[in-house]
C-alpha cells in the first residue's frame, strides 16, 4: 500500500494568513463608516438615485475574490508538498527532549531579546546540527505538557518551537519535576540513550518534587543538563494586553516592581543527580552547544527510520487557482451592469412608467 505525507516547503509563510482577519475588519469597518456618512446626507433611496451604477453585491463579490487571491497565493508560497517514495535509512543518535519553562518570568529582558525567546533561538540553531537524534519538546509552568512528541523530523520541531510562549499555560509556578516526570514517560519503550536538557529560571520551583523525579530518571539512565536563565541582577516582569502592546510591569502586594532572578541552586542539584552539567546562559552564550558537544560523547544507538526521500511539488494548483480568481476580480465591475439597470426585478416598479 502506497503511504503518502503533505507537508510544506516553506511553512513560515503561512504566518502571512494572518493578514486575512485584519483586512476583513478592515473591510467592514469602512462599510460601516461609509455608510454612517451617508445616512448624514441623505436616505438609502436617494443615495441610490445619486449613486445609480452602485452595486454592494458586486462590490463584496469583488473583495471576497481579492482575499482569496491571497489565500491561494500563500499557499503557493508555501509550496504544499506529497511525499509517497518511502525509504529505510539506519542513523546514528539519542533520544532527546527539550523542557522549556514558560512561566511569566521568561519574559525578563535581562537576557536579550528576552529569557523565552533566547532560548527557543539556541534551541533552533541546535536543532539545525542535528542528524539522525530523535527530539521532543515539553514546556512547563504550574503544570508540564508535551508541544511535541518524539520525532526526527526536523522542521516540525521548528515549527512547534516557534509558536511556543508564556500564555500557553495559564497556572503559574515553575514545576521542574512534573516536567522531568512527563519527559521520562515520553521517551517510551526506547532502547536508545536519552537525554533531557531543561531550560529554566529557577524560580517558584518545588524543590522535592524536582530532586525526586531527577533521581528516578537518573535510575533509568536518562542524563539531565540544566541551563539557568537569567543574570544575577535579574530584571522586571513586563506585562502585556492581548494586542501584545507593553502595559507596564509586574508588581507585587504592595505596588512594588518585582524583580525576578536567576535561582540556579536547584537547577545545579537536578544536572548533579542526572549526571549531566549545568550552565549558566548569559547574553552571548546560552550554553546549549557545550551541554551538546558532552551528549554526543554519549553512546549513540543505530536507529533504524523510515522516511520520505521524494517529494513532489503541489504549488501550482494553487497558484493557478489565484490567477483564475485574480482574471474574475479584475473583470468583474464594481459598479451594475447596463442589463442590472434596465432589468431590476428585485426594485418595485414605477406604476407611472407603466
Amino acid at each position: 500500500m502506497e503511504t503518502h505525507i503533505l507537508r510544506f516547503e516553506h511553512p513560515e509563510y503561512l504566518y502571512w494568513l494572518l493578514i486575512v482577519p485584519i483586512l476583513i475588519a478592515i473591510y467592514i469597518l469602512i462599510k460601516i463608516i461609509n455608510k454612517r456618512n451617508f445616512k448624514k446626507f441623505a436616505d438609502n433611496k436617494f443615495i441610490e438615485l445619486l449613486i445609480p451604477l452602485a452595486s454592494r453585491a458586486r462590490s463584496n463579490t469583488k473583495f471576497v475574490l481579492f482575499v482569496l487571491v491571497i489565500i491561494f497565493g500563500i499557499f503557493a508560497a508555501a509550496n504544499l508538498q506529497t511525499g509517497s517514495k518511502m525509504e529505510e535509512v539506519k542513523r546514528e543518535g539519542i533520544d532527546l527532549f527539550f523542557c522549556i519553562d514558560i512561566s511569566n518570568s521568561m519574559n525578563a529582558e535581562d537576557i536579550a531579546p528576552n529569557r523565552l525567546e533566547r532560548s527557543k533561538q539556541a534551541i533552533n540553531n541546535i536543532i539545525n546540527k542535528l542528524r539522525g537524534d530523535r527530539i521532543g519538546i515539553i514546556v512547563f509552568a504550574g503544570n508540564a505538557y508535551v508541544q511535541l512528541p518524539i520525532t526526527t523530523d526536523y522542521a516540525a520541531a521548528k515549527l512547534f518551537l516557534s509558536t511556543i510562549d508564556t500564555d500557553l499555560i495559564p497556572s503559574q509556578g515553575t514545576e521542574i519535576g512534573a516536567a522531568i516526570n512527563l519527559a521520562a514517560r515520553s521517551f517510551g519503550n526506547s532502547e536508545n540513550s536519552k537525554a533531557i536538557i531543561i531550560i529554566s529560571d529557577g524560580e517558584d520551583h518545588v524543590n522535592g518534587d524536582a530532586v525526586k523525579a531527577a533521581q528516578e530518571a537518573a535510575k533509568l539512565g536518562i542524563k539531565l543538563y540544566t541551563i539557568g536563565m537569567g543574570l544575577e541582577d535579574g530584571a522586571p516582569i513586563p506585562l502585556y494586553n492581548q494586542y501584545g502592546k507593553r502595559t507596564g510591569y509586574k508588581k507585587d502586594n504592595e505596588g512594588n516592581i518585582v524583580i525576578t532572578k536567576l535561582d540556579d541552586n536547584m537547577l545545579r542539584q537536578i544536572a548533579e543527580i542526572g549526571n549531566g552539567i549545568y550552565r549558566r546562559a548569559s547574553n552571548s552564550n546560552v550554553g546549549l552547544d557545550e551541554i551538546i558537544e558532552d551528549i554526543n560523547k554519549s553512546e549513540k544507538t543505530e536507529i533504524d527510520t523510515k522516511i520520505f526521500t521524494d517529494y513532489e511539488d503541489q504549488f501550482q494548483w494553487f497558484l493557478g487557482m489565484a490567477i483564475i480568481l485574480l482574471i474574475i476580480e479584475i473583470l468583474t465591475s464594481s459598479g451594475k451592469k447596463d442589463w442590472e439597470t434596465k432589468f431590476n426585478f428585485f426594485e418595485p416598479k414605477d406604476e407611472n412608467n407603466i
